[in-house]
């Protein structure tokens, strides 16, 4: 009762200052969390959360022994979590770096238009699928994978059917790599990418497939990838791998990845029309 008086006294003393330093706080949290959650600062995070928390238990239990240990453990956690999770910590700080200031206060506007760029890219993937042409195409967000962009060699031109098929080309120099698109524009192919070790994969998945994983794991992108084997299209997104796509379905997944808001306004615009439909035919039969 009186911890609960002692909160509701320091409430009513608050400044106007004070509660403005809570509003930016959770305001700049509420926007940089959604921005490092991949599947290295989960892994970070979790490991955090979970010290702290048998931390706790063992002062409760009040198991001395465990609780020194744990507490001796926290004064050095930092260095031990750098030692630990320096690959994750590394992209964690290369995203931030990596994410433009306007994205971050919510003031940024696409560049350019992503239909288009998704269309000549689900063209090219049905040809390369049907020719058996293997392909990894990269989808950039809000991580600039300018650590990935750096191993390739820079293109910086615009999307079309015809460049990407030329790209992946078998006989082509840069056909192995990756090929990342960022801003509506090929960044760059020939990229490498981080392999994923995750144990939930089909052993019968390649290099390309792996890679594919990997780069959704280790950031928001959005990975395309034909098999060179069976021509099969798949989608990798955080993490998660979707095989076996038809034209129609990567395009409808690309659409709902990259541009979520033109999509839902499509929808309800799709919607609204049949409701019209329907209640022009019912007054019809009336």
């Amino acid at each position: 009762m009186d911890s609960v008086q002692e909160l509701f006294q320091q409430i009513t003393n608050m400044r106007w200052s004070d509660c403005l330093d809570i509003i930016i706080v959770a305001y700049l949290l509420y926007r940089l969390f959604p921005l490092i959650r991949t599947t290295g600062t989960n892994r970070v995070a979790k490991a955090i959360l979970t010290i702290i928390f048998l931390a706790w238990v063992t002062k409760i239990l009040e198991l001395y022994t465990l609780s020194f240990i744990f507490d001796q453990f926290l004064r050095v956690g930092l260095i031990a979590l750098v030692v630990l999770f320096q690959p994750e910590l590394r992209r964690m700080l290369d995203h931030l770096g990596n994410v433009k200031l306007k994205k971050l206060f919510g003031g940024e506007k696409p560049s350019q238009e992503m239909a288009p760029v998704i269309s000549q890219t689900v063209m090219a993937c049905e040809v390369m699928s049907r020719k058996r042409v293997g392909a990894l195409i990269v989808f950039a967000r809000e991580n600039r994978l300018d650590e990935y962009f750096k191993t390739g060699t820079k293109i910086d031109g615009q999307v079309s059917e015809q460049l990407i098929r030329n790209i992946f080309f078998p006989m082509a120099a840069l056909h192995d790599g990756a090929m990342i698109i960022r801003d509506g524009r090929i960044a760059a192919a020939g990229c490498v990418l981080p392999l994923s070790d995750s144990d939930r994969l089909s052993a019968d998945l390649g290099t390309r497939h792996r890679a594919g994983v990997g780069m959704s794991e280790a950031s928001d992108a959005v990975v395309v990838i034909v098999s060179e084997e069976t021509g099969t299209i798949s989608v990798a997104v955080g993490g998660m791998l979707k095989r076996h796509l038809a034209a129609q379905t990567l395009e409808r997944l690309l659409c709902n990845e990259l541009c979520p808001e033109e999509t839902q306004k499509s929808d309800n615009l799709v919607v609204r029309l049949k409701q019209k439909l329907q209640k022009k035919g019912k007054e019809d039969e009336e």
